[in-house]
């Protein structure tokens, strides 16, 4: 029986009282899926986001992490940003090592336990690299390392790969799968590229009207493990294209 790591039980939330993002709002995310979530801007993806990592709080219902409600969740999940936040007077072992400084781990303990890992993240030689001195593919890893070292099954990555080109997109993508197969982790993922969202999703998430009283769930119709050519399936272009047309449509008209 697969087991909920992330519940929103009859959450609403809305801004100094205003109008409602979200009323009553109820999902699940079981252990090790990949969701995304997909929507227009403004619809409250990213206000979801800020409401599992505490940075908001929810005004009446419950959020449970791995089955139980915090008082506080901050550093309780893993973040990915959309810009890579890298500090640019850090080095890479530096940056990567700031959710365990947080922790109260040395720098010594910090270095023992990133060093090892540099290489598979495709980051090997660069630990007294800084920032300026990384590719775009290369500072989204960092950033990616930075936050595994949370140490939460629970990440959330929020267009985490939208500043870069096509085809370090499509690598990116590829890193990604390959690094959430090896690990016991939840990736929640937004964006706002459908072709993405298929690629790499075991269920979709959708927001649409506002205030969200519920998403629409679209289950990826892709085995695993998979390749972009998968994307070319009949039902996966059906599927894309009937997604294309529900963001169209819920985008407002100037």
């Amino acid at each position: 029986m697969r087991k909920p790591v992330l519940e929103f039980q009859d959450v609403s939330f809305s801004y100094g009282g205003k109008k409602p993002i979200l009323d009553q709002l109820n999902i699940t995310v079981y252990g090790r899926e990949f969701v995304t979530i997909i929507g227009a801007s403004g619809s409250g993806k990213s206000t979801l986001f800020r409401i599992i990592t505490g940075l908001e709080q929810e005004e009446t219902g419950a959020v449970l992490l791995n089955g139980e409600q915090f008082k506080s969740r901050h550093g309780r999940t893993g973040y990915m940003p959309q810009q890579d936040l890298l500090m640019p007077w850090r080095t890479v072992l530096e940056n990567a090592s700031v959710p365990l400084e947080l922790a109260g781990v040395s720098k010594r303990e910090a270095a023992k336990r990133i060093i090892p890992l540099l290489d598979e993240f495709g980051l090997e030689g660069s630990a007294d690299k800084y920032p300026s001195e990384l590719s775009g593919g290369m500072r989204q890893r960092v950033s990616f390392l930075r936050s595994v070292l949370t140490g939460s099954n629970i990440l959330l990555l929020d267009e985490p790969f939208s500043a870069l080109d096509a085809i370090t997109r499509l690598s990116m993508q590829e890193w990604l799968l390959d690094q959430w197969e090896q690990r016991e982790k939840t990736i929640l993922f937004i964006t706002h590229d459908v072709n993405e969202a298929l690629f790499l999703s075991d269920r979709i998430f959708v927001f649409q009207d506002t205030p969200v009283r519920m998403l629409q769930e679209v289950l990826v119709p892709l085995d695993r493990p998979r390749t972009q050519w998968d994307l070319n399936d009949p039902a996966v272009l059906k599927l894309k294209n009937d997604l294309i047309d529900q963001l169209r449509n819920g985008v407002k008209k100037p």
